[in-house]
């Protein structure tokens, strides 16, 4: 399904269809501040086989990331972390970073790497930041590719709908997407290192 989602105003219908999707071990493809991506709720091990198996990955060795709707929901799913890591993310989220942080047991076993980290997303687009939220639990991310195109990623909707339509089961439009991934930092070790350079300039 294609769905037309107007940010300020959003129709509260496909709302509930999108949360019933995800609740329901669905796959949508949604807008961020960066690069559109695909994605599923953190809870369905079956949705996250499907996004593998989309982008011919073993699921185990894949670079996901979580989307959450604030700061708020770190506690649950990371390990503390110190005040001038939290300050720095703060200045800065929302935006189009992707902070690198130590897990704790509430993430799915299959994310638990030996690192035991995590990447954290908190997008400056309300749409998909709304969704988690209204989901009430962080969405899994990744970046949706196009091996054809200089630049490796898609950005328009309606191109992005023709190659996944009967691939997953939503297809967010919410305008023109970029075409520049976030900035990655590693925030592991109560230290904060840029490991890529990418849209978002650190505060």
């Amino acid at each position: 399904m294609f769905i037309k989602f107007h940010r300020d105003n959003p129709n509260q219908r496909y709302v509930k269809m999108i949360i019933d999707c995800l609740n329901n071990d669905g796959v949508i493809i949604f807008p961020t501040d960066t690069i559109y991506a695909m994605g599923c709720s953190i809870s369905s091990s079956k949705a996250l086989d499907r996004i593998a198996k989309i982008k011919g990955i073993k699921k185990e060795k894949a670079n996901f990331s979580f989307i959450f709707h604030d700061l708020s929901m770190l506690s649950e799913f990371t390990r503390p972390i110190n005040n001038d890591v939290f300050k720095m993310m703060k200045r800065n989220l929302p935006g189009a970073f992707t902070f690198i942080l130590e897990a704790n047991n509430n993430i799915p076993k299959v994310f638990q790497s030996k690192k035991k980290t995590i990447g954290i997303r908190i997008p400056d687009e309300p749409i998909i930041t709304g969704l988690v939220q209204q989901l009430g639990k962080p969405i899994i991310t990744t970046t949706i590719t196009d091996k054809d195109e200089v630049s490796g990623f898609q950005t328009d909707p309606e191109e992005i709908n023709e190659h996944y339509k009967d691939i997953v089961d939503i297809i967010i439009d919410g305008g023109y997407g970029d075409n520049e991934e976030s900035t990655v930092v590693d925030c592991t070790d109560n230290e904060i290192v840029i490991i890529r350079q990418g849209k978002g300039i650190l505060d």
